[in-house]
């Protein structure tokens, strides 16, 4: 832990940020990392992580519930991966001019793993993974129009997203009218889409689920109507994927896409993607069909770099060895249960909630008057800082244990006392620096 006074920390934290937006748009390369989106008191640069912790500039120590993103699974810096990673694609030269033996090796682990899937085609990250499958769509059924399930929030940051959003300035209006939208769980939204835009959408995308499971036959019909108006059925698992299960929370919930894509967790931290599906349409990206008109699909210089791919390899290992799905569930489970409960102590039930599939869950903050609150949020995040927990959303690893667990809990105790006193005073009283702000908004 660093010897200096607070202040001189907090000193060193605003320098880090202003030099961060001196060269960097935004001060960071996720718009979720931003300054905006964390309280003042989070730390503005990070140093290091191992297991579930995350180290700033002066060496104080943070339990984790972001885990970059969602990206790490098993936890920051895992010996086995990174020991495997090292020996088996940065000493082997990590890029090579031809396909590389690890590239081989990734792809028929992926293929083979999963059911619903016969080939497949690494990159960097998702979003070039959805609009390639958008663009496989529309050569496979000559269509122009996507449908993108508007509860679920990102997709990519490609303009036949991006358009949907408030943040649409820069991308042309002929590219926003090409995609429309559709509610989750409301299949008749759906038809009607369909229906108004007969025989003109290539496809619709969305995530098999997110906040709660869907209910049950949801999913299943989606896909019997997307097929039954000629278009094929996108599923995003960029997170549900081996978090939900091994092969997919598609496969958990017993439902086969034309085309998935997979990335964060996959590679437990390590830059990679993946676009996979049945071959009838992702052939369509091949070269060896002579007289086949050519899709140009993923094409990428570092999008099967050795050092990715064997970081994948290796954590599938490891989720298999350790059963860390199982694990994740558990403790998800658990802390539901105790975010409850200590509302519950404080009286607070009613404001202040948990929610979600086990797996992934996640929390709500409400006002005097019940209504989702970015300031209570915000003050929730800023006191279990202060007791030496980041927690944005609700990410977890093999490295939350039961020592994590009560580190969470005694941090709750604080939170939520602050939080009560809270809300009979006004967060005003409580709060230091700026309310955090929805990623996606018009203005600044």
């Amino acid at each position: 832990m660093s010897k200096k006074s607070l202040n001189d920390q907090q000193f060193d934290n605003d320098k880090y940020l202003k030099r961060l937006l001196r060269v960097i748009p935004g001060g960071a390369h996720t718009y979720s990392r931003g300054f905006d989106q964390f309280p003042l008191n989070a730390p503005h640069i990070l140093k290091r992580g191992k297991g579930a912790y995350v180290y700033d500039i002066n060496d104080n120590k943070y339990l984790d519930y972001g885990m970059a993103l969602r990206s790490v699974i098993l936890g920051y810096s895992y010996e086995f991966v990174d020991n495997f990673v090292i020996e088996n694609a940065i000493k082997m030269g990590n890029n090579l001019t031809r396909p590389s033996l690890l590239e081989l090796q990734a792809a028929e682990l992926f293929v083979n793993l999963i059911p619903s899937v016969d080939m497949v085609k690494f990159c960097k990250n998702a979003s070039n993974a959805t609009t390639a499958a958008i663009k496989l769509a529309r050569a496979y059924t000559g269509r122009d129009l996507v449908a993108c399930c508007s509860d679920h929030p990102f997709f990519s940051f490609d303009d036949w997203f991006i358009g949907t959003t408030l943040m649409n300035k820069g991308v042309p209006e002929a590219i926003k009218n090409l995609t429309k939208t559709f509610r989750y769980n409301d299949v008749s939204d759906l038809e009607r889409l369909f229906q108004q835009y007969d025989q003109k959408i290539a496809c619709i995308i969305m995530e098999p689920a997110t906040t709660f499971h869907p209910p049950e036959g949801y999913l299943q019909k989606v896909k019997e109507i997307c097929h039954k108006n000629g278009a094929l059925f996108i599923l995003d698992e960029t997170i549900t994927g081996f978090r939900w299960h091994i092969k997919g929370a598609h496969y958990y919930y017993k439902v086969e896409p034309d085309l998935c894509i997979f990335g964060k967790a996959m590679a437990n931290g390590f830059s990679l993607a993946a676009l996979a599906g049945k071959k009838e349409f992702m052939r369509l990206g091949s070269i060896e069909f002579e007289g086949q008109e050519r899709v140009f699909l993923l094409s990428t210089t570092h999008g099967a770099e050795m050092s990715s791919l064997a970081a994948f390899i290796a954590t599938v290992n490891i989720i298999k060895q350790e059963n860390v799905i199982q694990h994740i569930w558990n403790y998800g489970n658990k802390l539901i249960k105790l975010f409850n409960e200590k509302a519950k102590d404080f009286g607070i039930q009613d404001y202040f909630k948990a929610f979600g599939v086990d797996c992934s869950p996640y929390y709500v903050t409400l006002d005097r008057d019940k209504q989702n609150s970015l300031a209570f949020k915000t003050l929730f995040m800023q006191e279990m800082i202060n007791k030496g927990v980041i927690i944005p959303w609700i990410s977890l690893s093999f490295s939350h244990k039961e020592e994590e667990l009560e580190k969470t809990s005694l941090a709750l105790d604080h939170a939520l006392k602050i939080y009560s006193l809270a809300l009979e005073d006004g967060y005003q009283k409580y709060l230091k620096g700026h309310v955090v702000k929805p990623v996606f908004r018009k203005y600044n």
